[in-house]
């Protein structure tokens, strides 16, 4: 099955720099848009930063400056500078993608997500 799994993240003190990598696995016919969302405690889910198969990006108006996406091929990464406080959250990766379902012996397009990672800054 098509999955997406996610490495990088930690604790980092606030001004510093760090960075995520996500990797899609499993049979794949093609990965449209990428893309990184986090969510903090007791808020909701929202977008970091994503791009496209074209390299188009696209960034979260906070993070425009800070943040950094790219992509090459099935990997998409997020490096991360001037980190503050408020950028701690679970960071998910985001992927969209049409894969062979084992399920239905099919090709499907789907939207997957990593399973999360914790990036925490200190002050």
């Amino acid at each position: 099955q098509v999955q997406l799994v996610e490495s990088g993240g930690g604790l980092v003190q606030a001004g510093g720099s760090l960075g995520l990598s996500c990797a899609a696995s499993g049979r794949i016919a093609s990965i449209n848009i990428m893309g990184w969302y986090r969510q903090a405690p007791g808020k909701q889910r929202e977008l970091v930063a994503s791009i496209t198969r074209s390299g188009t990006t696209n960034y979260a108006d906070s993070e425009k400056g800070r943040f950094a996406i790219s992509r090459d091929n099935a990997e998409v990464y997020l490096q991360m500078h001037s980190l503050k406080p408020e950028d701690t959250a679970v960071y998910y990766c985001n992927a969209d993608i049409i894969g062979w379902s084992t399920t239905t012996s099919r090709w499907l397009g789907n939207v997957y997500w990593g399973q999360g990672t914790q990036v925490t800054v200190s002050s």
